[in-house]
């Protein structure tokens, strides 16, 4: 499909997921507005991409730095809304999380979405249009020890997305959830070294062990998020939606 003419703004954008998204946008035409906290990684996913992106640095976390940003783009109306700033959190029996990492986690990845959202939302429902995918995860969705914080974060994504939804179902605005995971890349290969540590297996056995559980026994891409992305918004009846993206992880 052609996004030719929409403005999307993605969070996380420099690195991982959020660059595999940016990317997949600018491909179908979009302009972009990369968003996160580190100027760095951002301005050299900004080279890559075509047009002239627009780089801003904010944590979404700090409801005065997203405020400050919605002011800042008051003028550069965003079409679509990537909320894709997000955090893994410890891997830990709950007993050893202290509050302090488990409010980290929600602090990102749950009131980063609602920030984004309060603040960008009014021009959307003024001009009667806009799409809002927040990103979630397979995690929460089947048990994964030692990640409740992690878990328990992605799962309020998808119930503040499918009010929303309900909420803004006759402004104009849809509001989806897409879940992807595993994910193959960086995360998952900490991941899978750690559980290698802790259980004393090999990185190899720990990655099909937990790959294993997938039907088609592998992960999935970034390059595929990307390409779930951009279908999704090309489809007009959907709102309230879950997309689960994860090999038969999740069925």
């Amino acid at each position: 499909m052609s996004l030719t003419g929409r403005r999307a703004l993605v969070s996380g954008a420099g690195n991982g997921l959020g660059a595999s998204m940016a990317r997949h946008l600018a491909a179908a035409g979009a302009d972009l507005v990369l968003v996160g906290r580190r100027p760095g990684p951002l301005e050299a996913i900004a080279a890559e991409l075509p047009g002239e992106p627009l780089v801003r640095t904010c944590d979404v976390a700090d409801a005065d730095q997203v405020d400050a940003l919605a002011r800042e783009l008051a003028d550069v109306p965003v079409d679509v809304l990537v909320n894709n700033a997000g955090v893994g959190g410890p891997v830990a029996p709950i007993t050893d999380i202290t509050p302090e990492q488990w409010d980290e986690v929600f602090d990102i990845n749950v009131r980063g979405v609602f920030l984004m959202c309060r603040a960008l939302l009014p021009g959307m429902i003024g001009r009667g249009a806009g799409d809002i995918v927040n990103i979630a995860s397979v995690t929460g969705k089947r048990p994964l020890a030692r990640r409740t914080p992690c878990a328990a974060s992605k799962m309020a994504v998808i119930g503040l997305t499918r009010t929303l939804a309900w909420e803004l179902g006759d402004c104009g605005v849809r509001v989806n959830t897409l879940s992807p995971g595993p994910v193959d890349g960086a995360r998952m290969d900490r991941n899978f070294r750690g559980e290698a540590e802790r259980t004393g297996v090999t990185y190899a056995q720990a990655r099909d062990a937990f790959v294993g559980r997938a039907g088609m026994g592998r992960m999935v891409t970034e390059d595929e998020v990307g390409e779930a992305l951009v279908a999704m918004l090309g489809i007009p009846g959907m709102t309230g939606a879950d997309v689960d993206l994860s090999a038969g992880m999740i069925a």
